[in-house]
């Protein structure tokens, strides 16, 4: 018997023995009563599938006659659904009473419990930094490659291969840093397309960026110390350092990449500097070779060290690679950070880093305190991908469409008279910004997000990225995951908007 079906004929019999002790009354009325109370009390959840009539009869040693009349009444009072083929669900939802806010649902005294540390006080309370949205819609939505053309075929029979050969072994603990296969194929991958030389024992295996990042705070970061951050900024990184109470240090761009000048005049002493040197988030800005080296230098006189956030690199260095900070770094202070989850899709959860020597051990400590390990399967594919050329290949035709909508986004946008103008740069994100012809206030950018929301177009806030007051107002839109025929009708529709 089904196992669902033996948890419902339990709680129906419990129940059932009570009500038949305290009095009389015909069994299809009492029985009845009996399923709609387990309901009510959520015993039995939401869209559950009934056992049978026939089934629970025998069970409940009852007539199906009498098990058919209970049904009936539950159907007349809506508790439960009738669907053909699927037999009989139940039909009251807990969670509401849709609609409701999450604090109209939990309305709790908090003076009744341990109080929340500060730390967790601090996350919660800088959640609203992070540009995460729940929206399926994909135009346009910053942060997302090409996801139609992902190899999904590929992907399937290499994971169908894996579950055909595990052995059981393979299905207890894994090591926290990842599978040594896939730390030695990235070793590989990154030495041919970055020119970065390391041990795969330094990679770390993480579920995406936003780990390592909190990986590295955790490790680093203690209340009041202080972290160099470009402004603007991936609201994600400040978010994570935020809430880690890190005393933020803002430093402005210029031509080149974060600006020395200012980085030379600070007079605190930071733990810690984040950049993106291939291809600022959300300027778009190459960090010159120059400027690379100079922010080593400053990063070994104060002691500090670099965390070089590599997103994109694929294409942003599409027409030549320029080294990367790491591969220049002679005292091993640089921690970089890479991810398959904004080159492959956001759904693969897998990225990586490389941790300075020092550090290993209690990272790893940290991994196996907290997520333990990314899931084997996901690795030992992953592996597999880079190992037989499919990741090269994806990457190649990811650029080449992104490319190709980008300048079919370009056209479309810029075909109508409106209150906006595209950022005038070459193709090496998949994203754009667009910025307004006249300033405008935070609140009416804030407003026109909203808007566009509404009508499902999904664009992120430019003076978002700003950690003080924002210099600029504008939209990052994502074009790469639009496909080309709803590509042009969305923009269509966005520019009518704007107007």
């Amino acid at each position: 018997m089904n196992t669902n079906h033996n948890f419902t004929i339990n709680r129906i019999k419990k129940e059932l023995q009570v009500q038949q002790q305290k009095k009389q009354t015909n069994k299809y009325i009492l029985l009845y009563r009996v399923m709609k109370n387990c309901i009510l009390k959520h015993e039995i959840p939401h869209d559950w599938l009934l056992p049978s009539t026939r089934v629970l009869a025998q069970e409940l040693n009852l007539s199906r006659t009498t098990v058919i009349k209970a049904y009936e009444l539950l159907l007349l009072e809506k508790l439960i659904l009738a669907k053909a083929g699927s037999g009989n669900r139940v039909n009251y939802d807990v969670t509401g009473e849709i609609g409701k806010s999450s604090e109209e649902i939990t309305t709790v005294n908090i003076a009744h419990y341990p109080q929340i540390s500060q730390k967790g006080e601090s996350y919660f309370k800088n959640i609203t930094l992070i540009n995460r949205l729940p929206n399926e819609n994909l135009a346009f939505r910053p942060g997302l490659p090409p996801l139609d053309v992902f190899p999904v075929n590929q992907w399937k029979n290499l994971l169908n291969v894996y579950w055909r050969h595990v052995k059981s072994s393979g299905l207890t603990y894994s090591n926290a840093t990842g599978l040594i296969e896939l730390k030695k194929s990235i070793c590989n991958y990154l030495n041919v397309s970055r020119n970065v030389i390391c041990n795969p024992e330094q990679i770390v295996i993480v579920s995406g960026s936003l780990q390592s990042l909190y990986l590295i705070a955790t490790t680093l970061i203690d209340r009041g110390d202080s972290v160099v951050l470009e402004n603007p900024v991936f609201p994600n990184v400040h978010s994570v350092f935020k809430s880690s109470e890190a005393n933020l240090l803002p430093i402005d761009l210029d031509e080149y990449g974060i600006d020395i000048t200012q980085l030379n005049q600070l007079k605190e002493q930071p733990k810690l500097i984040h950049v993106t040197p291939s291809n600022q988030y959300p300027m778009g800005i190459k960090m010159s070779l120059k400027r690379r080296q100079e922010v080593l230098d400053w990063a070994s006189r104060n002691k500090a060290l670099v965390i070089e956030n590599d997103y994109e690199n694929e294409i942003a260095n599409s027409d030549g690679i320029m080294p990367t900070i790491y591969s220049l770094d002679k005292e091993d202070r640089t921690i970089y950070m890479g991810t398959f989850n904004r080159l492959l899709h956001p759904s693969i959860r897998l990225g990586y880093m490389i941790v300075p020597k020092y550090l290993i051990k209690v990272v790893e400590a940290l991994q196996e305190h907290s997520h333990r390990f990314v899931s084997p399967s996901i690795q030992v594919v992953m592996n597999q991908f880079i190992d037989k050329n499919y990741l090269y290949q994806h990457i190649k035709y990811s650029i080449e469409t992104a490319r190709e909508r980008y300048l079919l986004f370009k056209k479309e946008f810029e075909a109508s008279n409106h209150s906006m103008v595209l950022q005038d740069k070459p193709f090496s994100s998949f994203h754009i910004l667009a910025f307004f012809k006249e300033p405008v206030s935070a609140s009416y950018e804030k407003e026109l997000i909203k808007k566009l929301n509404d009508h499902h177009i999904v664009t992120f806030s430019l003076s978002k990225c700003y950690i003080e007051k924002p210099e600029k107002q504008g939209l990052i839109i994502g074009y790469s995951a639009v496909r080309p025929s709803v590509l042009s009708r969305q923009v269509r529709k966005m520019v009518t908007l704007l107007k």
